[in-house]
């Protein structure tokens, strides 16, 4: 394997804006929902994609990038098959890690958690919102599992969409959503030489109690 000689010495500087415990808000929801607010605004690709890190029952972890498609007082939504590998692993060890990184604005922003799977109800709900050929490869996608091909997958996919081709697509029963409930949030701004601000939050009878990390 050759990686090119140049990869060590890759770095940026970091200088754009600052992060205190003064300025943050003391609710750390409502501090997310500044950040991505600007991420938004700064017109970033893919703001809502996050890291999902998980473990299985043995602690064998794995990570991949979902979509946040929805964050309020409750916690963190997102969806998938309920027989992929991530949902096997919050099945069997239900916490996990989201990690947020938005490199245009300088940051990134990590939440811990418990997990527990939407209601069947929530789950319509944002199904319905999905276009149809999205709605019919949840169908046709057997998430994580082996298949002989992709030829073989688009069979399936046409397959389904013959099926369902005078009717709307329903929620497969295999199908949902998952909420993450913080137990803890890491705002991280980029600073100069490295000196990183890192303001965190930790839920605490009831209580989020706010402290820095040093870089």
């Amino acid at each position: 394997m050759k990686v090119s000689a140049k990869l060590a010495g890759l770095r940026r500087e970091y200088s754009q804006k600052s992060l205190s415990r003064s300025t943050v808000d003391p609710d750390p929801f409502e501090q997310f929902a500044v950040w991505m607010n600007e991420a938004l605004s700064a017109e970033i690709a893919d703001p809502t994609a996050m890291t999902l890190a998980t473990a299985d029952s043995d602690g064998k972890p794995s990570a991949r990038v979902v979509l946040l498609k929805g964050v309020d007082e409750n916690g963190f939504v997102f969806f998938t098959n309920y027989d992929s590998r991530k949902a096997s692993d919050l099945i069997s060890n239900p916490v996990a890690v989201l990690h947020f990184f938005w490199p245009d604005v300088e940051r990134q922003v990590i939440v811990s958690g418990t997990v527990e799977k939407t209601s069947r109800e929530e789950s319509e709900t944002y199904f319905k919102t999905r276009p149809r050929e999205s709605r019919i490869s949840a169908w046709a996608s057997n998430q994580s599992g082996v298949i002989e091909s992709r030829k073989a997958l688009e069979e399936r996919f046409n397959a389904v969409s013959e099926q369902y081709k005078d009717s709307e697509v329903p929620l497969p029963p295999f199908w949902g959503g998952f909420r993450l409930k913080p137990t803890s949030f890491e705002f991280w701004q980029g600073r100069k030489s490295r000196l990183h601000d890192r303001i965190c939050y930790e839920r605490k009878d009831g209580a989020w109690g706010i402290f820095r990390r040093s870089p």
